[in-house]
């Protein structure tokens, strides 16, 4: 953010106690110790302390170092000088599928839950759109003036709106969320807290923040699913699903549900007939121990059906413990895949809905 302009809160990041207190040294006064964990409502879990001493930062880091944090465990805390705020404010950018541009969210409720001043006081929150590309002009102070208290503040937000929406298109930004933005007693506007999304889809034209990814925030099914290029998302349910293309995905998980059963993940093995795509999902979803059944669903067309077969008798031979099979295989090749299952003794079906059920009978029906 300081890169694009924004004004941020001077800090260091400490691994240990021991480096808390030359790192307070370092920026002079008080600070606040910060948890470092990928979460919101971290002040609210416990996850933010303010010191004014080196004994209490030193205390405070000891403390968050080892504990968890909304389920997290915290193995870094961020030592930020601490700011003499006088107002508090939230502004937030975001994408606007239905009219493909940038919606921006001012609000003079900053440090608040957002969903709670939408929810309770709409009106208290500004939106405007902004355009899905770098201004070529800053936004309009005038157009700030209903929500900040006079036109020096108001011009003071509109120069750190345009260098967030700069940050925000540059990056293929999903979410830029400021809150607090605070107004400082020395006449500063600075962002004290940020959230910023990133476009996965759009990571491969930003390795410099590619690299920033940290394994540690994210489930071990995850981490092994995007390193085999697999789409995956954990869910809580006892059916495992492995499909070809989001939207059968989708669809599949919809008509388990309305089956009775509950999905225990999105799995989309994409439109390749890779055979070790399919040994890699099943070493994914096989390391759940939840899952008592999964469903194969594919509608080959780009994949071929026999590839799909080959990969699961391979994964049979390599992968421990994977759970009972219900196979719906058609389209490319779909005979001579049935036939190498059938060989190796594993029935397969043509028809989506009989094998979502037989799928519900032997993973159980959700509770």
């Amino acid at each position: 953010m300081a890169k694009y302009g924004c004004a941020v809160p001077r800090g260091i990041v400490a691994s240990t106690d021991d480096e808390v207190t030359p790192a307070m040294r370092a920026l002079g006064g008080s600070v606040v110790v910060k948890a470092q964990v990928l979460s919101g409502k971290r002040g609210k879990a416990g996850g933010v302390r303010f010191a004014s001493t080196p004994e209490e930062a030193r205390k405070a880091a000891a403390d968050l170092l080892c504990s968890r944090i909304n389920g997290m465990y915290v193995r870094n805390v961020l030592v930020a000088e601490a700011l003499h705020i006088k107002k508090e404010f939230y502004i937030a950018l975001t994408v606007d599928r239905r009219t493909r541009s940038v919606a921006c969210m001012v609000s003079a409720s900053g440090g608040m839950d957002i969903e709670d001043v939408a929810q309770n006081n709409p009106d208290e929150i500004f939106t405007c759109t902004l355009p899905a590309r770098p201004l070529r002009e800053p936004v309009p102070t005038s157009a700030l003036e209903p929500v900040f208290a006079n036109r020096e503040i108001a011009a003071l937000a509109a120069r750190a709106i345009s260098s967030l929406h700069r940050l925000f298109c540059e990056n293929d930004c999903l979410l830029a969320e400021v809150n607090p933005y605070v107004l400082t007693e020395d006449g500063s506007f600075v962002a004290a807290d940020a959230k910023i999304t990133v476009d996965d889809n759009a990571l491969y034209r930003h390795p410099d923040l590619e690299v920033l990814r940290n394994d540690d925030e994210y489930g071990e099914s995850e981490t092994a699913a995007r390193r085999a290029g697999l789409s995956f998302v954990g869910l809580d349910g006892s059916i495992g699903c492995m499909v070809n293309g989001a939207g059968l995905a989708m669809a599949t998980m919809d008509i388990i549900l309305l089956s009775g059963g509950k999905p225990a993940n999105f799995l989309d093995v994409g439109g390749s007939s890779n055979p070790q795509k399919v040994v890699d999902a099943f070493r994914i979803l096989s390391a759940d121990k939840n899952i008592k059944v999964v469903l194969v669903n594919i509608f080959g067309g780009i994949t071929r059906c026999d590839d799909i077969a080959r990969g699961i008798l391979r994964a049979r031979e390599l992968v421990r413990g994977v759970p009972p099979l219900v196979v719906r295989l058609t389209g490319t090749n779909e005979d001579e895949a049935r036939a190498l299952l059938a060989g190796a003794g594993i029935e397969s079906v043509r028809d989506m809905y009989s094998a979502v059920k037989s799928a519900v009978a032997l993973g159980g029906r959700a509770s």
